[in-house]
């Protein structure tokens, strides 16, 4: 990690830092978005159990593998998302197991933060215009497929950093 005891350019920012940083304020903007909307308890984080529900409905167990984490921390973000009303849970194949899916709500919450992106880079296009916007759009996917790690993004199958 870079630290830096005075005030910085943005231009002394490597890609990297700068990605992560638009990446940070544009979440900021979605999540005041959805509390406005309606959504208080909502945080960035419920993002990344949301994304594995949105092709299927899932078990604990699905979850846990897919999200890379304990079936314990799987169960306690969905018991928190179960409270918040943006998932639930239906019987399952057998009497043990549960499917864990979107609920009305949180099928809500998915359109109003994807409006809130829709918006939010509508904005950014008027703003820098339609040319560098796609350069840039450009330049990230060529980095992120250098990198390593499109895979995962393009299987909604990011892990919560940490």
């Amino acid at each position: 990690m870079v630290v830096y005891s005075t005030a910085i350019e943005l231009s002394e920012l490597d890609l990297g830092h700068l990605a992560y940083f638009l990446g940070l304020r544009v979440n900021s903007l979605v999540v005041a978005r959805l509390r406005r909307s309606g959504f208080k308890n909502v945080r960035e984080s419920h993002g990344f159990l949301i994304q594995h529900l949105i092709d299927a409905d899932r078990t604990i167990t699905e979850l846990a593998q897919r999200m890379g984490v304990s079936q314990q921390m799987a169960s306690k973000a969905v018991d928190e998302l179960v409270r918040l009303g943006a998932v639930e849970r239906s019987p399952g194949a057998d009497r043990r197991t549960k499917r864990i899916g979107l609920s009305k709500k949180g099928w809500q919450s998915i359109k109003t933060a994807r409006q809130a992106r829709i918006h939010i880079h509508d904005r950014l296009r008027a703003s820098i215009g339609e040319r560098d916007y796609q350069q840039a759009m450009r330049t990230l996917i060529a980095a992120l497929k250098e990198l390593g790690g499109a895979e995962k993004i393009e299987g909604r199958r990011v892990s919560q950093p940490g």
